[in-house]
């Protein structure tokens, strides 16, 4: 039996729109006009008309958390009551009595946001809450968290304690950043793999609905206090079930050498597993995030001389996990938001290369947000992968020059600029760092504003609309070897595919955030229908 969709508005990843295409066994058979498309038809085989709506390929988020985000989706969610610290505690207060188990787990805040204070949160805020249930609230960028007096009462640090490695602790204000986050997570009671189950498939169904089919994502440190071993089933036995409505690329965080010599010689190295789950690079988190002025930069903060970021790793650690992974044949993804760290990460690529040369590598540079002219060329040379986040934009264009300095922030974002350079760009949101939302990541890729329209960055950097769909699906796909299965719409390829209420071709570009997703389409089943 085929499903035959005719009479629609379908972008293949070509120059020209088709009218129709064929679904059968999970695959494209035919993509071309409506007269083609029905004239393959007999008896028994359903016929779609797509009413002239547009059709792209399902789309794929190149960098995020799946279980990240499905705890987001658990615990009080912060980033719409963000305006000021008095709303937001207000919110904490009213959602602390639904918060299940002992401690109350909040995420999203951004004091840059805040209007009635113009600092970050702190323990004696989070006490008026609660000075009895521990409290622990995550920036929205993940890479700092606040708790109450309560946590830092179990916490229970010594007067002399030494800061960590890689992380730094503000205890008279229960502050905490990067790898000094492990000592509160670790304090969280942790979700058995059912309960890791359940966030999968929240994610999922949420994923589904903004026309998701396929991300790569970053799930075995989610849990501090999890090993990964336990994700990786949890994957398995819903793959199993027949219930993951995402395919899946590990981007395998794994933060010790030792670690990572069980893992590849378990054989768990990139491309193996299956079309819905499978293991991708390893990935490396460099440096902290530019909003929490904890990405290692090259020059100190212009807003705060202090400090010039925190580097996750020892750069000797770094070359020798790079190192290690790409001789036994891992790609490799590495979060680098800070120049200074993306010299570290350039320059162990370009160390790990000499010493083992390999075509078609694919290592990548995540996010890639504050860089320098030279570092562009680096990057072209070693023949890199970026994964951006174009939706990044909205937030950032307001912080990037008040944190970085105008001489820097004139070369940081230049995305368009690598593309130029033939490098390859894939799209993504970072969920839970920001929802994962394709239409508003495409809206910043075009536009480079902020959704609001309000500020404008560097618009020479703008993609083409064609360029930013052609992120979230051919490159996303590119990123994990599979552009030969997805990312278009083409005879033998997977039919993901999502219909959406509007042409994005044709509409204005400051009107592509409010385009809906109507169906989302997986393997040529529908996950999703917009009610």
């Amino acid at each position: 039996m085929k499903t035959i969709y005719f009479n629609g508005k379908v972008y293949t990843g070509g120059e020209e729109l088709r009218q129709a295409f064929v679904v059968r066994d999970g695959s494209f058979m035919y993509v071309g006009d409506s007269r083609g498309a029905k004239q393959l038809a007999v008896a028994g085989d359903e016929l779609v008309d797509l009413q002239g709506r547009f059709v792209c390929p399902g789309f794929n988020d190149s960098h995020m958390h799946v279980l990240g985000f499905g705890k987001l989706l658990r615990d009080v969610q912060l980033a719409g009551h963000t305006d000021s610290l008095g709303e937001m505690i207000r919110y904490l207060k009213e959602k602390a009595a639904e918060a299940e188990g002992a401690w109350i787990l909040g995420r999203g805040w951004n004091q840059d946001y805040f209007t009635d204070v113009t600092r970050m949160p702190n323990r004696y805020d989070l006490d008026e809450v609660s000075k009895e249930r521990p409290i622990c609230i995550v920036r929205c960028c993940g890479h700092g968290l606040v708790v109450n007096s309560k946590a830092l009462e179990i916490l229970n640090l010594p007067e002399n304690f030494e800061q960590p490695e890689g992380g730094s602790i503000d205890l008279e204000n229960g502050r905490f950043y990067d790898n000094a986050m492990e000592l509160i997570s670790q304090l969280i009671p942790a979700p058995d793999k059912d309960e890791i189950k359940k966030m999968i498939l929240a994610s999922c169904k949420r994923l589904n609905e903004y026309g998701i089919t396929s991300c790569h994502t970053d799930d075995y440190s989610a849990f501090s206090n999890v090993d990964w071993s336990v994700v990786h089933e949890a994957y398995k036995e819903l793959e199993a079930e027949g219930k993951l409505t995402v395919r899946i690329y590990e981007q395998s965080n794994i933060t010790s050498l030792e670690g990572l010599s069980r893992f590849i010689n378990a054989g768990h190295v990139t491309g193996t597993g299956s079309d819905r789950y499978q293991f991708g690079p390893l990935k490396m988190l460099g440096d902290g995030a530019l909003g929490a002025r904890t990405a290692f930069l090259s020059i100190p903060y212009a807003d705060d001389p202090s400090t010039s970021g925190i580097p996750v790793y020892s750069k000797e650690l770094m070359e020798s996990m790079i190192s290690y992974a790409h001789k036994n044949g891992m790609q490799i993804a590495v979060h680098t938001i800070g120049d200074a760290c993306l010299d570290w990460v350039l320059g162990a690529y370009e160390k790990a290369l000499a010493e083992f040369p390999r075509e078609d590598h694919r290592h990548g540079i995540i996010h890639c947000q504050i860089m320098r002219p030279d570092q562009w060329e680096k990057i072209k040379a070693l023949k890199l992968h970026v994964y951006v986040q174009t939706i990044f934009l909205d937030y950032d264009i307001n912080i990037v020059e008040q944190r970085v300095g105008k001489e820097l922030a004139e070369t940081s974002y230049c995305w368009k600029s690598l593309m130029k350079d033939g490098v390859t760009v894939s799209n993504g949101s970072d969920a839970p760092v920001e929802l994962p939302d394709v239409m508003a990541g495409i809206q910043c890729a075009v536009t480079r504003k902020t959704l609001n329209g309000s500020k404008e960055y560097l618009a020479k950097e703008a993609f083409t609309v064609k360029e930013a769909i052609d992120s979230y699906t051919i490159q996303s796909a590119k990123a994990s070897f599979v552009e030969d299965k997805k990312g278009r719409i083409q005879e033998g390829m997977h039919a993901d595919f999502v219909i959406l209420d509007e042409n994005l071709f044709e509409i204005p570009k400051e009107k592509i955030k409010d385009v809906k997703v109507l169906e989302t389409y997986l393997g040529g089943y529908s996950c999703y229908r917009r009610s």
